[in-house]
């Protein structure tokens, strides 16, 4: 993944744009998880017309984001696919703790592009693929819920050999959306509007709920564009594309 150095100079083009721009206007560099994508894209353009603050949006795995925001990465705010890595931000005394909260639940889909291929879990322990995608676990959290399927469903040690990992969802969608893999597990938001294929929704209970928690992080409180967004992110506005996406909201 190369967000770093996309980040340092959208972080340069920010400072330039705030101190030149109106008084009004300011930018916020967002991490966005990488199943997020779409959505967030969605709701920043939105955000945009709305308020006149921008959002400078980067994709990853939020293992990455993680990792970089301790090393002092420009980010204002972290959209993560999991609630573990805000709160360790927040502990670690790099989060504001009262901004953090849950703004997706997420849903986990085993895909295949092949109609007819994914039957359930009947097809995992059938075993009859050569390579199934997943996200990394060690950075993505529908990564860490595919593994936490297989083992519920008693299929890990099987098929572990025909496992291909992808550095984030994203790369794991994109092993079975072009024939690298026969099926994967993938964000429901990333199936939003295709049918292609063959899928199965994985059963809640086969996983820990993918509670996608936002954070402010200390670096941006100050910035009016940071402190907007995350109220946006909490709007109505932004819930209708949450859900349209395909995700949950938290109670």
């Amino acid at each position: 993944m190369r967000t770093t150095g996309y980040v340092s100079a959208t972080f340069g083009l920010a400072l330039a744009a705030i101190v030149a721009g109106p008084a009004t206007a300011a930018q916020v560099n967002v991490a966005v998880a990488a199943n997020f994508t779409e959505p967030a894209k969605e709701i920043a353009a939105s955000f945009k017309q709305k308020t006149g603050h921008e959002a400078i949006l980067s994709f990853g795995a939020s293992g990455q984001f993680y990792n970089q925001i301790v090393q002092d990465a420009p980010f204002a705010i972290m959209l993560s696919a999991d609630d573990e890595r805000p709160k360790k931000l927040v502990s670690g005394g790099l989060g504001v703790a009262e901004s953090r909260f849950t703004y997706a639940v997420g849903k986990l889909v085993l895909w295949s592009k092949t109609p007819d291929l994914v039957k359930g879990e009947a097809t995992l322990k059938s075993g009859s693929f050569a390579k199934l995608s997943i996200a990394n676990p060690a950075a993505a959290p529908y990564g860490a819920a595919a593994i936490e399927t297989l083992k519920s469903l008693g299929v890990y040690d099987a098929l572990q050999a025909k496992i291909v990992q992808g550095n984030s969802i994203a790369q794991a969608f994109q092993f079975v959306d072009t024939g690298n893999a026969e099926l994967g597990f993938v964000a429901l938001s990333q199936l939003a509007g295709n049918t292609s294929g063959s899928r199965w929704m994985v059963p809640q209970n086969l996983f820990k709920p993918i509670l996608q928690d936002a954070v402010l992080l200390k670096k941006g409180a100050a910035n009016e564009a940071a402190t907007a967004f995350m109220a946006y992110l909490k709007g109505p506005e932004a819930r209708v594309v949450i859900e349209k996406y395909g995700y949950g909201l938290a109670q």
